[in-house]
């Protein structure tokens, strides 16, 4: 599936059939599949507001051209006037410079901590719901809250400009929406939908939900779901479920 994609008041410099996104599609060959990187670029595509070509690839029916522009290589990946992008943090890091200010938004952070707020959750998590015995559970289990609190702690930390050094009110809470601020950026690109997939699989196979003390990152998701951004670049929760249903074996 095919669909050109963009912010109308945004018109590219060049034809938009000179730029273009692959990503994974779904069990149908044709909806947005499970892989949190093809949502990573995706979300930062959008919010880049630039024109592309956005084409779900079906990894079972590979079409030839597949193979001519990025041979051995499975989606995310994408074409920018003629040049081939197959390394994600590359194409983040190259979409980041080329389409920069006053023409398109920035997405960097301002503080480097946002940066690597919840960068060991997805490990956590993929090790307690590999793990098929039922003794080990409970370990695997505490670690992924470990480091879940780890992110609920920053995202409830005040940053440095949210507070006032004139106001004689301290701030002991963050009220902040996202990782660095009130915007997304690169940082909740990455993020956010592993931990939407942590949120539908470890529910679905686990019975495990983040737990209702954790504010920040329920206020944390609830700002996500309520951004186009990441809500129409999402995979649908039955393809997240699928994905997971070989790697998530029942306990014994």
């Amino acid at each position: 599936m095919t669909t050109r994609w963009g912010c109308p008041d945004r018109p590219p410099h060049h034809p938009s059939s000179s730029r273009s996104f692959r990503l994974q599609a779904g069990y149908d060959g044709e909806s947005i599949g499970n892989c949190p990187f093809s949502q990573r670029l995706f979300m930062i595509l959008w919010l880049k507001g630039v024109i592309f070509n956005v084409t779900t690839v079906d990894l079972k029916r590979k079409p030839a051209d597949l193979q001519n522009l990025a041979p051995g290589t499975n989606p995310p990946f994408m074409t920018f006037d003629g040049e081939v992008k197959t390394d994600v943090n590359k194409i983040e890091e190259f979409l980041e410079e080329k389409l920069a200010p006053p023409r398109y938004p920035k997405l960097g952070t301002q503080h480097p901590e946002s940066n690597s707020a919840g960068n060991d959750v997805f490990a956590k998590f993929s090790a307690f719901i590999k793990n098929t015995k039922k003794d080990a559970n409970e370990i695997y289990e505490k670690n992924l809250l470990k480091a879940l609190k780890k992110l609920d702690d920053y995202l409830n930390s005040p940053l440095p400009d949210e507070i006032d050094a004139y106001s004689t009110e301290d701030v002991v809470v963050s009220g902040r929406k996202f990782l660095d601020g009130d915007e997304l950026t690169l940082a909740d690109c990455n993020l956010l939908p592993k931990l939407h997939i942590i949120k539908i699989v470890a529910k679905r196979y686990r019975d495990f939900e983040f737990p209702s003390e954790m504010t920040g990152i329920w206020r944390y998701l609830n700002n996500a779901y309520a951004r186009d951004e990441f809500m129409n670049t999402c995979p649908a929760d039955q393809e997240i479920e699928r994905a997971y249903s070989d790697v998530a074996k029942r306990m014994k």
